[in-house]
Parts: C-alpha cells; sequence; structure tokens
C-alpha cells in the first residue's frame, strides 16, 4: 500500500480540494482522520463513519457531519446539459456502490481499533460529511478518540498508542483489500 497525505502539516485544506486531490491520484480508498470533541469531557471512544445518501444514521451522527461540513462551504456536480437525468442516475449508482464499499472498509476499521481502545459506537455510522463525498472512492472518517476526555487526550499524545491505532488502522485497510481488491488500472502520478 502506498499512503498519499492531502496534507503534511497543521494548515486547513478545503474539503472539496482534500476529495480533489484523492481523484487525483485515483485512490483506491480515502480515510480522513480526526480527534472528536463534545461539550463534556466524559464522551469516550472511537468512532467510524461512511457517507449516507439520505439521512444520519442518528442524530449525533447528522451533528457531526454538520459541524465538519461547516468548515467549508462544498460545490456541486455541474450537470447543466441535456443528459443531466443520466449523469444524475448513473452519478447515483456510482454513490450507492462507493457507499456499499466504504461500509465494508468501515466495518473492517472498525473491528481492527475496537481492539486498541473503547468505541463509541459499535457499528460504522453514516452521515452526510462533505468529506467523504468522491463517488468513485470507498471513503470512511475515522474519529480516533475524543480529545475533550483528558484521559483520551493523553493517549492521543503517547506514540506508543498512536502505533497501535495505526496499526490497526492498517490492519483494517489489508483485511478490506483481501476481500475486495482494488481494481487494476495504470496510474500516473
Amino acid at each position: 500500500m502506498r499512503v498519499m497525505l492531502t496534507r503534511d502539516a497543521d494548515f486547513f485544506v478545503p474539503l472539496q480540494e482534500r476529495v480533489r486531490k484523492a481523484r487525483r491520484v485515483q485512490a483506491d480508498l480515502f480515510v480522513s482522520l480526526h480527534a472528536d470533541a463534545f461539550f463534556t469531557p466524559q464522551a469516550r471512544g472511537a468512532s467510524v463513519f461512511a457517507l449516507s445518501q439520505g439521512g444520519a444514521s442518528s442524530s449525533a451522527a447528522r451533528w457531526m457531519a454538520d459541524k465538519e461540513n461547516a468548515a467549508d462551504i462544498v460545490g456541486g456536480i455541474n450537470v447543466k446539459n441535456r443528459h443531466a437525468d443520466v449523469m444524475r442516475t448513473l452519478l447515483d449508482m456510482s454513490t450507492t456502490a462507493q457507499i456499499k464499499d466504504s461500509m465494508k472498509l468501515g466495518s473492517e476499521v472498525l473491528g481492527q481499533i475496537g481492539k486498541v481502545g473503547k468505541l463509541h459506537k459499535a457499528r460504522v455510522e453514516q452521515a452526510g460529511f462533505a468529506v467523504l463525498k468522491a463517488p468513485d472512492i470507498p471513503s470512511i472518517l475515522v474519529e480516533t478518540a475524543f480529545i475533550s476526555n483528558p484521559e483520551e487526550e493523553s493517549k492521543l499524545r503517547d506514540p506508543a498508542y498512536q502505533s497501535k491505532l495505526v496499526d490497526a488502522l492498517v490492519a483494517g485497510i489489508a483485511r478490506y483489500f483481501a476481500r475486495n481488491p482494488p481494481l487494476a488500472r495504470t496510474r500516473q502520478l
């Protein structure tokens, strides 16, 4: 596996640009890593999210997506031609397949990170995160822990815990690829 980062330091990259970067390198999947936060320090655990075409799988998932999406204004697809209905249908079919694959990827990753620490939710959640909207790339958003929880913040600062978390992410991704090999294609980077 080869990893391509959307950024290599602490600076903001617009949400739509993150997706564009993944599409530009013909990524086989997209993983967005975050540290969650909540109003109270009691919230804890890791979560994994996939895109939802409809509503969010919970009110918390909807709130999270709204909060993340507010970081950037996401543009839509330009289907202003006489084949707009065909294009919308193709986009819908592609997005449906992307969500199905994203749920598989999310389940594998969630299963592995659950071995490292506590899970906030035991299943992959769904919401309309803008950063997950590449219609042709399985995409997940991983909330590694709650930085607003002092115990979890301490874990996130610990290099040994970071290493365990990375190993779990890699194991989940490897399990996904073992069951869902990427399409062979010639990539020009």
